[in-house]
């Protein structure tokens, strides 16, 4: 697995030190997760502190430096609510944004007053979680996904052909998340190449199984990463995707350019489509022509809750009435 390095939570208050801590150590979140959470704390706090005492002042010149348990026993809900009327004025936050917000301060609270007993009322324990439009996934259809595997392939200018044809096959063909993809060590891969694991959302690890098209290209980029990882430092020789620029692991960003650049050169750029769509892709394409029982699709994509891999049957479905549409009878009616 990637090895990951903790952020500097000392930068923050000490109860968001704990409370950071608490995160880590007990409930096992992951840092990208910790990251989310006191980003967002700061965030609200800071334009808390901007609208509620020093109007006027730049939002990123605003302290939270002095957040102590007495400040935070003074913010009400209706602080809460003036605070995020702003966040969607000023900021235009969509709703997913907000509802990631909120489930930040929520946890915060719910550790103050329920776990630690520090505060006695939880402002935030009674707001709803804003409603989010339940959207169908992008993805790519199975022509698309070949016609982009083939631009990769053909593309015998570039030196990172072979690393940019493996990322791109893991992602269509096992729905790996992205972190997921750039945390992938040598030692996660089984010595018969059949299987890998990683971690997933909620620092959970998982086992993803490779089939032919994932052996074949894995085969065919190690010996290439082999001759370009002399001068890899020590906390990045055992990294399975590398950055030949800087000899380190690849980075979330750089996989994104590859992506975004292959989806152009392939005549999908103007899809808004991202690595996400990708995992999306595998997973409609197992679901609708692999046959893939979704409880099954589940587990290989690392979900909770089944009612989050359901999306998927209800692309499905969407198919299919399109293809009721496609019938050349649709537009026949009885006349008068």
């Amino acid at each position: 697995m990637a090895d990951y390095h903790p952020i500097d939570i000392t930068v923050y208050p000490p109860l968001f030190q704990q409370f950071a801590t608490y995160k880590t150590v007990i409930q096992g979140r992951s840092p990208a997760t910790l990251e989310d959470y006191l980003s967002d704390l700061k965030l609200f706090f800071r334009v808390y502190k901007m609208l509620k005492f020093t109007p006027g002042v730049p939002l990123d010149e605003i302290s939270i430096d002095d957040i102590d348990a007495a400040f935070l026993a003074g913010v009400t809900k209706t602080d809460v609510y003036m605070v995020f009327n702003w966040l969607v004025s000023e900021r235009g936050n969509k709703t997913s944004a907000r509802a990631r917000k909120l489930s930040a301060l929520k946890s915060f609270y719910k550790y103050l007053t329920v776990t630690e007993h520090i505060l006695d009322v939880n402002p935030v324990r009674d707001i709803d979680a804003p409603k989010q439009a339940q959207r169908l996934p992008k993805y790519l259809t199975l022509e698309e996904s070949v016609i982009l595997l083939e631009t990769i392939a053909a593309d015998t200018d570039s030196a990172t052909r072979e690393r940019d044809y493996a990322m791109v096959t893991l992602f269509l063909n096992c729905g790996m998340r992205l972190s997921e993809l750039v945390g992938i060590s040598l030692t996660d891969i089984d010595a018969e190449m059949r299987s890998l694991r990683v971690i997933g959302k909620g620092n959970k690890e998982r086992v993803i199984y490779l089939n032919d098209a994932c052996r074949d290209a894995l085969k065919a980029y190690l010996p290439v990463r082999a001759a370009t990882a002399e001068h890899l430092g020590q906390e990045h020789k055992n990294a399975l995707f590398l950055s030949t620029r800087r000899n380190q692991r690849i980075s979330q960003k750089t996989v994104q350019f590859v992506v975004k650049k292959y989806l152009d050169a392939a005549g999908l750029g103007n899809r808004k489509l991202s690595t996400h769509k990708l995992r999306h892709t595998a997973a409609t394409l197992m679901y609708q022509q692999g046959g893939v029982d979704v409880r099954v699709l589940k587990d290989i994509l690392g979900h909770e809750q089944l009612n989050t891999t359901q999306i998927y049957t209800h692309v499905s479905d969407e198919s299919m009435r399109a293809a009721a549409d496609a019938n050349p009878l649709a537009k026949i009616k009885a006349g008068k």
